[in-house]
């Protein structure tokens, strides 16, 4: 009982599958003849690269992408802010850490209720963000120049209405008189 079940729902979703792919078909289409094609133009993805690794964002603005670069900016300055700050933050602990670990009486501890213990691990924590603020700029930095290759490539790639692809069911037998149902896709480039 369950198994034929799962065979009618099986062959209903099948047969839907088909519905929507008659459905998509009908949709009816803009006369063409009188709309002149657009002409675009080829962008060199070495130019871009170059431009993008020079100065950020300037890949995006030679692709025209211009939405793209406060992003940049934006990542930029955030991590550039962030390993300023706690490169600051790490000095400061060091300096203290430095004062109570030396001999001199001269030198003195400037933060009161830290001991060696504790500075030692703000000075740890500070660099480890620090680092992170490197890591960060770096990762943004170079996203900049792929982000303008890749776009670069990507200029003359044709995402105009003639693609197509079709998904609808497939029923085969075999010689043996097996029956078969499967799922056929059509990928139409025109």
């Amino acid at each position: 009982m369950w198994f034929s079940l799962r065979f009618v729902f099986v062959i209903i979703f099948l047969f839907q599958i088909k519905y929507l792919t008659c459905q998509i078909n009908t949709i009816s289409t803009p006369d063409t003849s009188t709309i002149e094609p657009k002409v675009i133009k080829n962008k060199s993805a070495r130019k871009a690269s170059i431009y993008s690794a020079i100065l950020p964002g300037l890949g995006q603005a030679y692709n025209k992408k211009y939405w793209k670069i406060p992003i940049i900016y934006a990542g930029i300055g955030g991590f550039g802010y962030m390993f300023y700050s706690n490169h600051i933050n790490y000095i400061y602990y060091r300096k203290n850490l430095l004062a109570v670990t030396d001999d001199d009486p001269n030198t003195n501890n400037e933060i009161a209720g830290y001991d060696q213990t504790g500075l030692q691990a703000e000075k740890l924590r500070y660099k480890k963000l620090r680092d992170v603020g490197i890591i960060g700029f770096s990762l943004v930095y170079i996203f900049n120049i792929v982000d303008a290759n890749v776009d670069a490539h990507l200029k003359t790639f044709d995402v105009s209405d003639n693609l197509s692809l079709k998904i609808k069911p497939v029923f085969t037998t075999t010689p043996n008189n097996n029956f078969g149902v499967g799922v056929g896709v059509k990928l139409n480039l025109k």
